[in-house]
């Protein structure tokens, strides 16, 4: 069967394109795959359209918007996958429409769907003693205890990203002074991060023990399991909630310790500029998010204070002539 321009077109948007000329993170190519299965999906149980009959010309404007709401109304989807999918089918279109100008209109009648605001969500973190019971609670006399006690302080304090984690080899690690570690995340950009005095210690200990500091060793995961493979983000997630059961959030993540240590930094009064680039931001609008957060926290704050110190409003002043009298003067 002769494959159809769209299979064509899809096939060469996920391997030459993304990872080719856009090089793309291997988890924004994985989200991108995710989007158009569920496309598929869509279309082969909803139109009736098997996969190797769909064509560009049948994944239009109406069809984007129809499979949009079927994720949110049949598949449960939050409005943040839902933009995630869009995003997807945005670059998809946006690459399409330079490779076959025939599809120009119907491109951009697809680029002009705009994303669904979604309700403002509460940044997840965890305050400084929450923080500190959790990294008290491995067993450092077992050598997996100590390793996990490593994992989760690089995890903190680095504000990395668990695929950054994941991804870190020993030749990442310098512990002469000035002790840093070397991250690549999005776009393969690398940022070198400053190492705490407690995790360059831990390290050395963990370096040690697991004989990764010869010179034979630099290429090895820095964290691994009983097959020397390094750790996924899945084994990560797993370390993370083993130790955080019960705490101030139930659904403790790897990306709360990132927000965390964020949040830890804005409440410092550390500029938004060091922290974006701390973090591996592009923009700064991103780090905004935990400015905000603080500013909120700091105003509730404030409220308590004020209810505490402030007399209560009488609830009589309504019949005060001579006040409403007052009042109603001023202009």
């Amino acid at each position: 069967m002769k494959p159809t321009d769209f299979a064509y077109y899809l096939s060469a948007f996920l391997t030459s394109y993304t990872a080719g000329q856009r090089n793309l993170s291997g988890n924004t190519i994985k989200a991108y795959r995710d989007a158009f299965v569920a496309l598929l999906e869509y279309f082969k149980n909803e139109k009736g359209i098997p996969p190797e009959k769909l064509t560009v010309s049948l994944v239009d404007k109406t069809a984007v918007d129809e499979f949009l709401a079927w994720l949110e109304n049949v598949r449960g989807n939050s409005i943040s996958t839902r933009n995630q999918r869009l995003t997807a089918i945005h670059a998809f279109f946006r690459y399409l429409q330079s490779e076959e100008p025939k599809y120009l209109f119907q491109c951009q009648k697809i680029l002009s769907i705009s994303v669904k605001k979604a309700p403002k969500t509460v940044v997840p973190y965890l305050s400084e003693e929450t923080m500190k019971l959790i990294l008290s609670r491995p067993d450092t006399s077992t050598l997996k205890g100590r390793r996990d006690l490593t994992l989760l302080c690089m995890l903190y304090d680095t504000g990395a990203r668990v695929q950054e984690l994941c991804d870190l080899t020993v030749r990442d690690i310098r512990l002469d002074v000035p002790s840093i570690v070397s991250l690549t995340g999005k776009g393969t950009k690398t940022r070198h991060i400053p190492l705490m005095r407690q995790t360059q210690e831990l390290l050395k200990v963990y370096l040690k023990e697991r004989k990764l500091n010869a010179s034979d060793k630099l290429d090895m995961p820095l964290f691994f399991n009983s097959r020397k493979e390094k750790l996924t983000r899945q084994g990560v997630a797993y370390i993370v909630k083993k130790y955080s059961d019960n705490e101030e959030y139930s659904r403790v993540s790897p990306h709360v310790y990132r927000h965390t240590k964020a949040m830890h930094m804005t409440q410092a009064d550390i500029n938004p500029i060091y922290i974006r680039d701390f973090l591996g931001h592009v923009d700064l609008k991103t780090t905004a998010v935990y400015s905000t957060a603080s500013v909120e926290m700091k105003r509730k704050a404030l409220e308590k204070l004020n209810n505490v110190v402030l007399p209560e409003i009488p609830q009589h002043w309504g019949n005060d002539s001579s006040l409403m009298d007052f009042l109603l003067s001023l202009k």
